[in-house]
């Protein structure tokens, strides 16, 4: 059994950057000593939004330009990007690439425990373990609140809720 840790969108525009917020300032250092301490592999997701952003669905809800790819703030935070040898760029909120991976490694080596961290919980964490619950219906899937930070603290603590309503361990 091998154990997986998914670390989704910490870039710079969300901790500090465009979209930054006391919240995801805060749990950087718990993000970092979790992916350190963490015994299993660790992949990645990293947002991108590239040329026309402004005028798709999410940038019109959304107008504020952030990860454009190449862009300081698209970078993994510093103390990750060090660490980071599996990325999946993600134009929009899921990544089924990520999905397509983690069932080709749970086939491989069953997963034991997959656990997810990282930003927003309320927009891509929430996205990426609905998406990956689709790829991965019995295995079983953790989201640790800890390393986790929302777009508000109300909009973190309803997803946590939503997700623990679709059966997701909350740590």
């Amino acid at each position: 059994m091998q154990d997986i840790l998914v670390v989704v969108d910490m870039q710079k525009d969300f901790v500090d950057g465009a979209l930054g917020t006391p919240e995801a300032v805060a749990i950087v250092p718990k993000v970092i000593e979790r992916v350190k301490s963490f015994p299993g592999r660790v992949l990645y997701t990293r947002d991108n939004h590239a040329g026309d952003y402004l005028n798709s669905r999410e940038g019109k809800l959304l107008p504020i330009i952030h990860c454009v790819p190449g862009s300081e703030g698209w970078q993994l935070i510093p103390e990750l990007a060090a660490m980071a040898e599996e990325i999946y760029d993600k134009p929009t909120f899921a990544s089924p690439e990520l999905g397509e991976r983690l069932r080709s490694l749970n086939e491989e080596e069953p997963i034991g425990q997959l656990t997810i961290i990282g930003l927003c919980t309320d927009i891509c964490v929430i996205c990426i373990a609905m998406t990956l619950r689709g790829f991965l219906p019995e295995v079983p899937i953790a989201i640790d609140s800890s390393c986790c930070a929302g777009v508000t603290p109300e909009g973190h603590e309803t997803a946590l809720k939503a997700m623990a309503n679709c059966q997701f361990q909350i740590l």
